[in-house]
């Protein structure tokens, strides 16, 4: 494991990655409330139910709901950077808050562009209130995430917000390249990687840059946390796109072989496609059927992506981008406690169970 130097020693030792993303819930939860609170009747509705404050009827859940709120893991990235870089965490709040809101978008359009039916255990918003009212729901939370960045009063506002304006634009094209890999028959790794790098990488990557901006951080520090953003955003894809075959439902949320039951070309699939073995090819017949893949056929495509070496090669990457984001956070010099909460976050995301 890479050792961190750091320019100043904090007598407070680390938080359990349990408690930093506590804390991170806690700390921005109120500012997430006070912003869709902003928003129309309808559309605060639609946005409270999805990040599980009530249900589809607008009021309160008779029970605890497991897991409805989501990670919470780039808002936690925003406060941690801000800190690491020598800046205080409230000051990034609001930064914290458009990350988590941006993010949110990009989940309630990637289920109605997927035709999920299921998030953190839950019903997704267009499988309750439709399609209409869910595309236009994650239109008002972008529109909020840029509102909420704009309005901070920080006077890196308006550079951060053109940096959250462009890491969307990389990740709406992600989605695109997402959307047109399902409908073609060859796909390259390169390609595959590229489009996990925007879809996935790039919001996580800006998380990193502006929380060390809002933290006052010099333009280096800021260039080092950008790449520790990178890398750890397309080893957390990696780890999404493993537990999107092989995760276990009660902790995805989604049913057991989803990604191919939708047969997308996630990156351990395009890996053991591409990967010249007698597997690639079987599993390419299975993709290519017209008819629905049976319980047997997903579980028959499961086993051949792991023969390909599919399976193998995603855990490789996601153990080297995380020793590079790594060493990236090294390079930015940053305060110990907050660089050794980073680095325990990061090892949190990339080692989900898989």
């Amino acid at each position: 494991m890479t050792t961190i130097e750091v320019k100043t020693v904090d007598a407070t030792g680390p938080r359990s990655t349990r408690e930093i993303l506590a804390w991170s819930r806690v700390t921005v939860e109120p500012a997430l409330r006070a912003a869709v609170n902003t928003l129309s009747p309808s559309m605060r509705h639609i946005a409270g139910y999805h990040f599980g404050w009530w249900n589809e009827h607008g009021q309160l859940p008779q029970a605890p709901e497991k897991s409805t709120g989501g990670k919470a893991i780039r808002p936690t990235l925003v406060l941690l950077s801000a800190q690491a870089v020598g800046g205080v965490a409230a000051t990034a709040v609001p930064a914290a808050a458009a990350l988590e809101l941006a993010h949110n978008f990009s989940l309630v359009h990637d289920d109605v562009m997927d035709g999920d039916r299921t998030r953190r255990h839950r019903p997704t918003v267009w499988s309750v209130f439709g399609l209409n009212a869910a595309i236009l729901a994650g239109d008002a939370l972008l529109t909020l995430a840029l509102d909420v960045l704009a309005a901070s009063g920080h006077p890196a506002a308006t550079d951060t917000t053109r940096m959250l304006s462009a890491a969307i634009q990389d990740l709406v094209e992600g989605q695109r390249a997402d959307v047109d890999l399902e409908q073609r028959t060859e796909v390259t790794l390169a390609e595959c990687i590229s489009m996990a790098q925007r879809k996935t990488g790039a919001l996580i990557e800006c998380a990193c840059a502006v929380g060390a901006t809002f933290g006052g951080g010099s333009p280096g520090q800021v260039k080092h946390f950008r790449r520790f953003g990178a890398h750890l955003g397309l080893a957390f894809q990696h780890v999404d796109d493993l537990l999107g075959i092989w995760g276990d439902p009660a902790v995805t949320g989604k049913p057991v072989y989803s990604d191919l039951l939708s047969r997308k070309k996630s990156l351990p699939v395009v890996a053991a496609l591409t990967s010249g073995t007698p597997a690639g090819p079987e599993l390419a017949e299975l993709y290519q059927r017209e008819a629905p893949l049976s319980d047997t056929d997903l579980a028959h495509a499961a086993d051949l992506i792991d023969i390909a070496g599919g399976r193998t090669w995603s855990q490789t990457q996601v153990d080297e981008l995380l020793a590079q984001a790594m060493r990236d956070l090294e390079s930015a010099s940053p305060i110990l406690r907050a660089a050794q909460e980073l680095g325990a976050l990061a090892r949190q995301a990339t080692h989900r169970d898989n």
